[in-house]
Parts: C-alpha cells; sequence; structure tokens
C-alpha cells in the first residue's frame, strides 16, 4: 500500500440524494441542525463547567457535558456512515510541520508542558 492509498478516506456515498435540492429539509438538513445544536451545547455547558463553583453541580454539569460530547459524536458518526460529512486526508508533511509548530508553542507555556500534570 503506497502512502498515498494510506492516506484516503473512505468517504461513503449518499443514497438517493438528488442532483438539486429543494426549499424543504431533509433528513441531512435535519441532521446537520441537530449536530449544530449539539456543538452549541458543548461551547455552552463548557463555560457553565468552568464557572460553576458548588462541587455536586461541577459534577453533574460534567455528567452533562460528558453526555452531550458523546451525543455530538455519535450523531457525526451517522452523518459520515450516510456520506452527509465528508473528510480529506492531510499530506503527512504538513501535519509533521504542524506539530511542529505547536510544540514549538508549547516551549513558551510558563508552566513547562501542558500536557502532563501541572505542579506548582
Amino acid at each position: 500500500m503506497t502512502q498515498q492509498q494510506a492516506n484516503q478516506i473512505k468517504n461513503p456515498k449518499p443514497a438517493g440524494e438528488p442532483k438539486a435540492k429543494g426549499p424543504q429539509m431533509n433528513d441531512r438538513d435535519r441532521i446537520n441542525d441537530i449536530l449544530a445544536m449539539e456543538k452549541y451545547m458543548t461551547d455552552s455547558l463548557n463555560t457553565a463547567v468552568r464557572e460553576a463553583s458548588h462541587d455536586t453541580l461541577h459534577q453533574t454539569m460534567m455528567t452533562i457535558l460528558n453526555e452531550t460530547h458523546q451525543c455530538q459524536r455519535n450523531i457525526f458518526n451517522k452523518m459520515f456512515e450516510k456520506g452527509w460529512y465528508t473528510l480529506e486526508a492531510e499530506d503527512q508533511q504538513k501535519v509533521n510541520q504542524t506539530l511542529q509548530q505547536f510544540q514549538n508553542y508549547a516551549s513558551q507555556f510558563p508552566y513547562g508542558n501542558m500536557s502532563g500534570s501541572m505542579t506548582h
């Protein structure tokens, strides 16, 4: 298998999708709207979790946040499976360059490596 073949993503083709879309909502429109709502909810919950001052409330909201992230992932997977969400593979060299760029940024963090535990 060549590097080009290894980088290919097998985007499924949507079954029965019309060539031209009319003004009425179809299943793809509905699930895309639901995905957008889930993304909005996770963004809002992230803020709420950060600002929750009561431990029990914080833990409850973390549970809801994790469930919402999982729901968003399930919707994404279903959309991809149906061919309604396509992905493109990136060239490995460009991925490596971007990784190096962000590793260089990480060296500027005041507490060292942010991926490990922070100690003061």
